[in-house]
């Protein structure tokens, strides 16, 4: 047998890497992808403490990520106060206390719907942008370009949009609860005739303190969780387009659930707090 016969039978005898009998399990790749992205979001901590500061990108990436959200969160915001406020208003009604329709739109919006809505509409357009980005220039190598020109890739593409990310959610949620209110104004007028200035009474009359800072403070941690699972996606993508596919959806999905997990969190803390 010639040395070509036996490197062809050795080929054909030889077992793929990921075999069916050796494939990783699924909860040991679960703690590996946990234990990878807690490494990810430490550096990310390390690297925003080390100069230079990328702030022309930083300001940059508040631009995209906040204005540009803007419509399609203010549309959803109006859209969400006028529908809560028709759908209740019946059922107030039925028992007499349709004059608790505005606290009751209000206390619901700004402590839980406003906040989680908006955060799910921000994981859906910007978490999904920062993934297919970063894939794509994964994919493209041109992070590994910037690696060789003496650019640190990781401060300039991920330490902003995370930055940008956390700020501006909170930014975008209370302007969406703003709007969302003007909306539940709309709707209480569809069949009635309220005074602007008497909604807003009414609607502030039931709100404490308590119920405003933990929604506002829930919101930087959704921004941070959003932009750290997309940047982590992106920044780790597989080699060819099926990847940056792979990682625009997995940052939404992944993005989204753990908006359910940290609100579920914050409300049992809350809950404790106050």
């Amino acid at each position: 047998m010639d040395d070509a016969s036996i490197k062809k039978t050795g080929a054909a005898n030889k077992k793929p890497i990921f075999a069916e009998d050796e494939r990783i399990n699924p909860v040991t790749g679960f703690f590996i992808e946990i234990t990878l992205l807690t490494k990810f979001a430490f550096r990310f901590i390390r690297e925003s403490f080390r100069a230079p500061h990328e702030f022309r990108e930083f300001i940059r990436q508040c631009y995209l990520v906040g204005y540009r959200s803007f419509p399609l969160i203010a549309i959803t915001g109006f859209i969400m106060g006028l529908v809560l406020t028709i759908q209740s208003r019946p059922t107030l009604a039925r028992f007499g206390a349709e004059s608790w329709l505005p606290a009751m739109v209000a206390v619901s919006i700004i402590r839980e719907i406003g906040p989680v809505i908006s955060a799910l509409i921000f994981a859906g357009k910007v978490g999904s942008s920062i993934g297919a980005e970063l894939a794509s220039m994964k994919v493209t190598e041109q992070i590994d370009a910037m690696e060789v020109s003496g650019t640190n890739p990781f401060k300039y593409l991920v330490v902003t949009r995370i930055g940008a990310a956390t700020l501006m959610l909170p930014v975008l949620a209370i302007v969406a609860d703003a709007i969302s209110l003007y909306g539940a104004y709309v709707g209480v007028n569809i069949k009635g005739d309220v005074n602007f200035t008497l909604f807003i009474i009414k609607s502030f009359e039931s709100l404490e303190f308590s119920d405003v800072l933990p929604a506002v403070i829930k919101t930087f941690f959704f921004g941070f969780a959003i932009a750290l699972l997309a940047c982590y996606k992106g920044y780790n993508a597989d080699k060819g387009t099926e990847g940056v596919a792979h990682s625009a959806n997995s940052s939404v999905v992944l993005g989204s659930l753990a908006i359910f997990l940290l609100d579920m969190i914050a409300v049992q803390i809350t809950d404790l707090l106050f």
